[in-house]
């Protein structure tokens, strides 16, 4: 099995990569930082194809993304050693929660799925469906 390739943010200046950019607590450069989250997320997920590389890099991209790099902040900010140590904590929180019959409903993600999961998967599918357009 052959690890996908981690694609580069496009939004540098909001969404996952903008949050870390202003966190003085970071322990390496923000590019770093985002290829080391695109690779923790990718094996929570256990993502291995390219279509899920793109739905992390846009989930990042997002306004999900940058909830989720408030999550990274707030942990750093509350003692955690390093980068990996706080990602890792944000992937644990985000995957304990679960997709609610209202998120299903609005946005069609299927309700019980890990938080992290189902909103990894949403943006692939997005991206998929705007490709075939």
């Amino acid at each position: 099995m052959t690890n996908p390739a981690i694609l580069p943010s496009r939004n540098t200046d909001y969404g996952f990569f903008g949050t870390l950019t202003t966190c003085p607590e970071r322990d390496r450069r923000t590019s770093d930082v985002w290829i080391l989250a695109s690779r923790l997320i990718a094996q929570a997920i256990n993502a291995t194809s390219e279509e899920e590389m793109i739905g992390i890099r846009d989930f990042l991209d997002s306004r999900s993304g940058r909830h989720f790099a408030d999550e990274v902040v707030g942990a750093l900010q509350c003692g955690a050693p390093d980068c990996e140590a706080a990602i890792t904590a944000a992937i644990a929180k985000w995957q304990d929660w679960r997709i609610t019959r209202a998120t299903e409903r609005t946005d069609g993600i299927p309700a019980g799925l890990p938080y992290l999961t189902g909103w990894v998967q949403h943006f692939a599918v997005t991206a998929a469906m705007e490709e075939q357009h």
